[in-house]
């Protein structure tokens, strides 16, 4: 191909809203073109790196046996409502009316879809297992799309379904997806870790994330040296036991003053106490139920976490004139002696390793030291409520967790019966009793693998591909084109190695070598070959984008070099 006869739009200049270096590359590689607030459309290099990772995705998923299938954009909104799911999907999920005023949701995935075709057509135990997938333009209204196609409204997404009659055939399938994502990351030349994550509103019982490690990755994980991987969103935290507090717990707790401190950095300041010392106490609403959640000073509650244990999406901090009502004291005080009866106590697992603690006395400029659960007030229920972080213990072999930064590339979830039962998706067992299917449901991110790689690959002059994913293999570099021996030289090379199959490009622009060794340098192509004053001596460059390796190779030798390179 001639880079002449392209649509190749290279830029100088990073753009503007180019927050990270994969959609500043992409933009000024001319992969993509933005259309406007998170949508874009892949030009001729970006689509050509689509195409080969849907080739992967669709390689390993073949190979698993999982069969493709392609279901409908355009979802009527009573799908949602039948599955429960119209609500906890919220503002994100794109709505429309047709003339006869239905209203329709562009598809963010497809879970509902499937669950009506197995329900038709998968009606005996004989059926099953069945594994079915898809790759197909998805849709959510992201209220602050960013990151280019990392966090864009419409995106690429190969996303799978499995039916099966028990946990123990659902079990298979999940394993044999979790190899297959690996199979398709390690093919596609990348880092990754797999790790424990949260299931948000898809739902199910255990889900795990594949995490493309990149510095800046919107997403975070914690990982142990002993392989274990989990996503901060999941994490939890645990540390060494607290010391031990002073007196035997015989003393009763004692009144501070504390002048205008209502926040944790203040008290811990003004009693030169560590942080983790105080308790805060967070008072919520849930329906009619005023919950307190306890969590150390130095700690933060973890939204995710607070939603899924106390099962109620729409739950809220107190204002501040309903705290007052409740314990009496103002916002910055609040502690857990004293609460009115029916207020619900609930602390964090770490709270569990304090022996006495310093909280809210319920009353303006004042704090209680030396309280003691279980004696000077009851905790009604411990989960995990707060964000772990670096150094927090790993929970299989109590070592010091690090933090990595990585992009979420693909996500599995065992869903159990939570579709197959909301839409009355039955088979009949070996008895003929009738009974749910047990689900499972799998994504894997097209689109964004495209920036998952270049995050993870590029330097200060452009993006480095691997080679299983790159637009061409080759790039041909003719210095100056009007040079007549140096032009037909590099047509041959182009017509000769094409014959062989390798993917060439060749640069025909009439330029300046600097324009031209830049724009390669951007676009990455992963080996250039360079036609230049060295032709005179029966010689070219062979340029190594990788490693900037540059060799000199007879003209003779050429060909056969890199026909040895790509395996030809």
């Amino acid at each position: 191909m001639r880079w002449s006869k392209s649509c190749i739009p290279t830029l100088k200049e990073n753009p503007h809203e180019a927050e990270i270096p994969s959609h500043r590359l992409m933009l000024r590689a001319g992969l993509v073109k933005k259309l406007t607030s998170g949508i874009y459309t892949f030009l001729p290099l970006g689509f050509r790196v689509l195409k080969k990772i849907e080739r992967i995705v669709r390689e390993e998923m073949d190979a698993i046996g999982c069969q493709e299938v392609l279901m409908p954009i355009l979802h009527p909104t009573d799908i949602y409502e039948e599955s429960g799911r119209l609500k906890s999907f919220g503002p994100e999920l794109f709505k429309l009316a047709d003339s006869k005023k239905r209203t329709f949701a562009l598809g963010p995935t497809h879970e509902e879809v499937i669950t009506m075709v197995a329900r038709d057509t998968m009606r005996s135990y004989r059926d099953l297992p069945q594994c079915m997938y898809q790759i197909l333009i998805k849709f959510r209204d992201e209220i602050r799309p960013r990151y280019g196609v990392i966090r864009a409204r419409e995106f690429i997404m190969k996303d799978a379904y499995s039916f099966h009659v028990d946990d123990e055939s659902l079990d298979l399938t999940y394993r044999d997806m979790a190899k297959a994502y690996s199979k398709i990351i390690e093919r596609c030349g990348l880092n990754y870790r797999m790790v424990e994550a949260e299931s948000g509103y898809i739902g199910g019982d255990e889900s795990h994330e594949f995490m493309v490690l990149a510095g800046n990755g919107e997403s975070e994980i914690l990982s142990c040296t002993c392989g274990y991987a989990v996503n901060l969103e999941r994490a939890a935290a645990r540390r060494p036991p607290e010391p031990e507090g002073d007196g035997n717990g015989k003393q009763p707790y004692r009144e501070v003053e504390t002048p205008g401190m209502t926040t944790v950095e203040d008290v811990s300041t003004f009693l030169k106490v560590e942080p983790a010392a105080l308790v805060k106490t967070l008072l919520y609403r849930s329906g009619e139920r005023d919950i307190a959640v306890l969590v150390p000073g130095d700690r933060e509650v973890n939204d995710i976490k607070l939603v899924r244990v106390i099962d109620d999406p729409d739950i809220r901090f107190l204002e501040p004139r309903e705290i007052e009502t409740l314990t009496g004291g103002p916002v910055g005080f609040s502690g857990p002696v004293g609460l009115p009866g029916g207020t619900v106590i609930y602390a964090d697992n770490l709270i569990k390793t304090y022996t006495e603690m310093i909280v809210g006395a319920n009353k303006a400029d004042h704090h209680l030291a030396g309280v003691r659960a279980g004696r000077d007030f009851s905790i009604d229920h411990f989960e995990d409520f707060v964000w772990a972080r670096e150094g927090d213990l790993c929970p299989l072999c109590d070592k010091s967790m690090t933090l990595h930064s990585g992009v979420e590339v693909g996500h599995i979830f065992k869903l159990g019966s939570k579709y197959s039962a909301s839409m009355n998706a039955v088979f009949l067992d070996e008895k003929g009793e009738s009974r749910p299917y047990v689900m499972g449901c799998y994504g894997f991110g097209v689109s964004r693998m495209v920036a998952a790689a270049i995050e993870q690959h590029h330097d200060g002059d452009g993006i480095i591909w691997p080679e299983t994913i790159t637009p061409f293999q080759l790039l041909i570099l003719p210095v100056n084109v009007n040079d007549r021996k140096i032009f037909e030289t590099a047509s041959r090379f182009e017509r000769e190695l094409e014959d062989h199959g390798l993917e060439v490009l060749l640069d025909d622009r009439d330029l300046s070598p600097g324009v031209k060794f830049k724009d390669a340098d951007l676009i990455g192509i992963p080996l250039r070959l360079t036609i230049g004053k060295k032709l005179k001596e029966g010689k070219v460059e062979l340029f190594h984008r990788g490693t900037h390796h540059i060799e000199e190779v007879p003209l003779d030798r050429a060909k056969a070099t890199i026909m040895e390179r790509f395996a030809v």
